[in-house]
């Protein structure tokens, strides 16, 4: 179902590039013991090292503005990254303190992981989140009342929808814009090969075919799309060039607005107050 969509200039289209800066939490969440595997963990590091820099050239030579979601301990190791991201004026938003995987029995580390994650990007940053992205795509009712708590404008967490809305919480008040996402517009199911998480690496075409065919479906009907990005991955050369291929991709189309994150769901939520789904999470 199609909700009126709001966006500026008459745009069929709202885009949202969300990049995800995991770094080395992106390994240290699956196993804690990939804290002592150097191998591993470069991976990670060369998110922040290569891979940030190279993210954000091709979106200055586009002129594109996008969101980063950030854990609180990326944010504490890599604060020139932070500085450059900050500069260039792309968005921050919130991704845990340590990419740690939400487990609903245990909503106490729910809060100290998003508490600690705030704290870091307020008091390094100045940076009070509106958006926030669940590591792992997993999220629980507690989480999203959390977020309402603390006053998030939007969550980007869940699958069950194209378009954006209004979640609804479990005593039926209305609860952040969700942004929802699929795993099959992200990057890192494509080419996260680890030795103890072996996986195909698909060569660009076959994910441009997929991202692209997604994108004219969606753009057919008019909506939101939402390409969620990871340094580590798309940061290597030969995947810079499949986002410097998408995103020609993207722009040859008319009606096209690339945008945060914030200013989506901003956007969204004043031209439809109190649209909700009919249903609650939790």
């Amino acid at each position: 179902m199609h909700t009126q969509q709001p966006w500026p200039n008459g745009a069929r289209i709202a885009v949202l590039l969300a990049i995800h800066f995991d770094a080395e939490t992106l390994w240290t969440s699956r196993d804690p013991a990939n804290w002592e595997r150097p191998g591993t963990l470069s991976m990670g590091t060369y998110g922040g090292k290569v891979g940030v820099p190279n993210v954000l050239s091709v979106l200055q030579e586009y002129k594109l503005k996008s969101t980063f979601f950030v854990p609180g301990w990326t944010a504490e190791k890599y604060v020139d990254r932070m500085e450059a991201i900050l500069a260039a004026g792309h968005e921050v938003a919130h991704h845990g303190y340590s990419h740690q995987w939400i487990d609903p029995k245990f909503p106490e580390r729910e809060r100290e992981e998003l508490e600690r994650g705030l704290s870091v990007l307020k008091s390094r940053y100045g940076v009070k989140p509106s958006g926030y992205a669940s590591p792992a795509g997993e999220t629980s009712p507690n989480m999203m009342e959390l977020l309402q708590e603390h006053g998030f404008t939007y969550d980007a967490t869940l699958m069950d929808q194209i378009d954006p809305y209004r979640t609804v919480l479990k005593d039926g008040s209305l609860g952040p814009v969700e942004l929802p996402w699929h795993w099959n517009i992200d990057d890192a199911c494509y080419s996260l090969f680890s030795r103890a998480q072996p996986r195909p690496i698909f060569p660009n075409s076959q994910i441009f075919e997929i991202w692209s065919e997604e994108f004219t479906e969606i753009y057919s009907k008019g909506g939101f799309f939402h390409l969620v990005l990871h340094p580590q991955v798309i940061g290597r050369p030969v995947r810079i060039a499949l986002l410097r291929r998408m995103l020609e991709f993207i722009l040859s189309h008319q009606g096209v607005w690339v945008a945060t994150g914030d200013e989506i769901a901003r956007t969204w939520l004043q031209a439809n107050p109190e649209r909700r789904e009919p249903y609650q999470i939790g």
